[in-house]
């Protein structure tokens, strides 16, 4: 995971995820967004593998 301050961004690069929100990301209020998006991604490889 990148953070990118100056630029106010997050980048999560397992799942191609890029969010211009650091400050909510890093407080906690928009942390489910890329918890969500993990689990959607870890799901659909699991289904993929079956």
């Amino acid at each position: 995971r990148t953070y990118n301050f100056p630029q106010g961004r997050v980048t999560d690069h397992r799942i191609n995820l890029t969010a211009h929100k650091i400050d909510q990301i890093l407080s906690g209020e928009s942390l489910d967004e890329i918890i969500d998006s993990l689990m959607i991604h870890d799901q659909e490889k699991r289904i993929a593998n079956l």
